[in-house]
């Protein structure tokens, strides 16, 4: 072909090696064009013919999706394959690759040639089911049957944190509860092995048929699971039976719950004895709160008596106090919030002399000769801040779930009672160190009010003993951050 003398004949035509490079193409077959489809949703890549891959720009992943496209034959070896640049917002992506093959006599071909890949857009199935809330599989309904929500609040909290919610596919408002929608049963059954480990729970399992393939003999099945919080809440009054009092410890049984958990942790304010009740004996006895937070009543400390009783952040004292609604009554009782009360200050507790309780546990603890004379005329439950003294504004805030809004609104008296609730919660938060602990405060954007700019009854030495929460355990929330913040 060119007329250059060479030594020896071969194989293919007497041909030197720049003639054999010109006039042989050992990638003779292998596609210079090719598709290859990405998620819009998640950014991830279809590896047919089901898969899905995660794989970041010019990475190895992507490179071998790349050259399983080529469809390279056994004849040749793949030697090398690189990526060339080209603009992000072109859609393309182009490949280098080297491959060798053998000529002739046992003589190496080494060629190497471009491919060009046009990236297609479209939507993974799970994200597809993101957009149609009919395609879930299994829906978990978290149910608590009591007069306000803060343990609810204080779960969402918890899902906030630990991210339990992040495979759902919808979030719905439901009456008592909360409905999560699910694509699969794997993430239902997570979701409720986390719901089981920071609250108590009690689930039952149902299905139901959604639709069969006759010609497959494939059955498709929709599960739910109902999970019910325990309808006791943290500074609810408690009266055990006495058979249950005495099984977890020989706990007095009119006790306070201080805490929710794994367990229902309760106390008895005169001994500070406390009891864990579990989820197992709870289910297998429920007992109904005497009284919820909704029926505290504010009381005025005249006399405080401390107690050698001391446990933990309690000590038990003797304390004289007054209703505020009646401040010629006086009522003598003990309490665990030792060390907070002083003469003056407000506290919020149950007032159990005249009220009218229909609780069977009560009647039997009023008829027993042993703990008739135990039960108080007063319950004192936690101190209380007038709202005077507590209307500037926080400067941290909470992140909610996001649901799906309801297609009916809540009635202007739902919604104020909502709101009452969160403001209680939101105060529980500001007083209970431990229980702030288990969940994420971010900083917020709202200003607090100038000591300046308040009256001198705001700015009195008493907003000293206020609850605050300090700045270090607050988080950023890069959400609200602006460009310029940034």
């Amino acid at each position: 072909m060119c007329g250059r003398g060479i030594d020896g004949a071969n194989s293919t035509g007497a041909l030197c090696a720049e003639c054999i490079k010109t006039s042989i193409d050992i990638s003779e077959g292998i596609a210079r064009e090719s598709t290859i489809h990405c998620c819009k949703e998640c950014a991830r890549w279809l590896m047919p013919p089901h898969q899905w891959l995660v794989a970041a720009p010019e990475s190895r992943e992507l490179l071998s999706l790349c050259l399983r496209k080529l469809n390279i034959p056994n004849r040749v070896k793949l030697v090398d394959a690189q990526f060339l640049w080209t603009e992000p917002h072109s859609k393309r992506v182009k490949v280098k690759v080297t491959i060798q093959g053998s000529v002739g006599d046992g003589k190496v071909l080494q060629q190497s040639f471009q491919t060009v890949y046009v990236v297609a857009t479209m939507m993974c199935p799970d994200c597809q089911k993101s957009y149609t809330h009919a395609a879930w599989k299994a829906c978990v309904q978290v149910r608590q049957k009591v007069q306000h929500k803060r343990t609810f609040l204080y779960l969402e909290q918890l899902i906030l944190k630990h991210g339990a919610h992040s495979d759902t596919l919808n979030i719905k408002d439901a009456k008592d509860g909360t409905d999560f929608y699910f694509g699969g049963v794997a993430q239902a059954k997570a979701f409720l092995s986390f719901l089981a480990s920071v609250v108590p729970v009690e689930t039952k399992e149902s299905k139901e048929h959604a639709s069969t393939d006759v010609q497959n003999n494939v059955t498709v099945y929709r599960y739910t699971w109902s999970a019910t919080i325990v309808p006791i809440c943290k500074d609810d009054l408690v009266v055990l039976p006495i058979s249950l009092a005495r099984s977890l410890g020989n706990i007095p049984p009119l006790v306070l719950c201080h805490r929710i958990g794994t367990f229902v942790y309760l106390l008895d304010p005169n001994t500070l004895q406390t009891a864990e009740l579990s989820n197992k004996i709870f289910w297998r006895s429920p007992v109904a709160p005497l009284a919820d937070a909704q029926e505290l009543v504010e009381f005025v400390v005249l006399d405080v008596e401390p107690t050698p009783i001391r446990k933990g952040k309690w000590h038990v004292c003797e304390v004289t106090v007054a209703p505020v609604s009646d401040l010629g009554v006086s009522y003598f009782t003990r309490t665990h919030l030792g060390g907070l009360l002083y003469p003056g200050d407000s506290v919020m507790g149950y007032l159990l002399t005249g009220s009218n309780f229909n609780d069977v546990n009560l009647d039997a603890l009023e008829q027993s000769r042993k703990y008739s004379s135990t039960i108080p005329d007063v319950v004192l439950v936690k101190k209380h801040f007038s709202h005077r003294r507590r209307n500037r504004q926080r400067g941290w805030k909470l992140k909610r779930l996001a649901k799906d809004e309801s297609e009916m609104l809540p009635k202007k008296a739902d919604q104020e009672r909502m709101d009452r609730e969160y403001e209680m919660f939101l105060r529980d938060v500001e007083e209970d160190d431990q229980l702030r602990a288990a969940m994420n405060l971010y900083k917020s954007s709202a200003k607090k009010a100038d000591p300046d700019e308040m009256s001198v009854e705001e700015t009195d030495e008493d907003d000293e003993d206020l609850p605050r929460i300090n700045a270090d355990e607050l988080l950023e929330d890069f959400e609200d951050l602006t460009l310029e913040d940034s």
